[in-house]
């Protein structure tokens, strides 16, 4: 039976006595949500912090608060509870897919919106869809706050631009741009507790319905250390009219663009295979809804 190492444990009532804490912290301190990596890492013995600042009561940080023309999502939040908002399912539908195959019910019903980002696996679900929509989060500690690109925020397996003494407090998203639409796949051996093999998160805007590509987004995930662009495949679309040619060149510039690994869930040939065929899958879906979007 695996045991947690020993720790303190610290539960402010706020955000500014959280960040005191964090502050004041001689040891390896970190914070704990909803505790679903976090835990298991302790149990592995791949982390061994001194101090553990639970956050999950302070209040303001499970909320979604529309704000002019972007949306405030609190970090602690629950991956289930994400689901739930009809704001959600309507305006960034690809981040809704991608809460809804998170884990287990189990795990979606502890796991938070945060925890997934600040956890920096590369086969996290949720970084994908808000890397491709243009997601920035809210970092603070006490000496102020930082708002960070979502693609700027992971540097490897593990490993984010995160200070010690910084709390994630929420994500920020962007309205969408009339005429976008975008798609999240993941693909695994089962449909639940399942790590990915390959995913891919692809964004799309038009200037009209039957128009050009003015923006494109291919993120690619579980082929690298971290969640990454299919540049290649990007520059290929941007500029053009969309065709399933078009389409199929990109999938296949995106193929291109990864170096995955062999491991026990894949082998690398395959897993380029598959990224082919997920871009291809996504980058239709989201073509399908951007022309349908107003």
């Amino acid at each position: 039976m695996l045991l947690l190492p020993r720790f303190d444990y610290e539960e402010p009532k706020d955000l500014s006595e959280a960040c005191r804490i964090l502050a004041g912290l001689k040891g390896n301190g970190k914070v704990i949500a909803g505790g679903t990596d976090l835990l298991v890492n302790m149990k592995k013995g791949l982390i061994s912090p001194t101090c553990l600042v639970g956050i999950s009561k302070i209040p303001g940080l499970s909320e979604i608060e529309p704000q002019n023309g972007s949306i405030f999502i609190g970090s602690n939040l629950i991956v289930a509870k994400l689901t739930e908002f009809e704001v959600i399912k309507k305006k960034y539908p690809m981040l809704y897919e991608a809460a809804s195959v998170l884990g287990s019910p189990l795990i979606r019903n502890r796991a938070t919106i945060g925890g997934n980002i600040v956890t920096a696996r590369p086969a996290a679900d949720l970084p994908p869809p808000l890397i491709a929509m243009g997601a920035r989060v809210r970092l603070k500690n006490r000496r102020g706050e930082r708002e960070v690109e979502l693609d700027r925020f992971f540097k490897g397996p593990g490993e984010t631009i995160i200070k010690k003494d910084e709390i994630l407090t929420g994500i920020i998203l962007d309205e969408p741009p009339i005429f976008s639409g975008g798609n999240y796949i993941k693909l695994g051996h089962r449909k639940a507790l399942e790590i990915a093999i390959v995913a891919v998160a692809s964004f799309i805007v038009l200037d009209k319905p039957d128009g050009i590509i003015m923006d494109a987004k291919v993120i690619l995930s579980s082929v690298a250390p971290k969640a990454i662009h299919a540049v290649s495949a990007e520059k290929t679309l941007i500029g053009e009219k969309p065709t399933d040619k078009l389409i199929e060149r990109a999938a296949n510039l995106a193929s291109q663009d990864c170096s995955p690994i062999d491991d026990i869930r894949g082998s690398a040939q395959y897993r380029c295979a598959m990224v082919e065929v997920l871009t291809k899958r996504t980058l239709t879906a989201a073509l399908k809804q951007a022309k349908k979007s107003r």
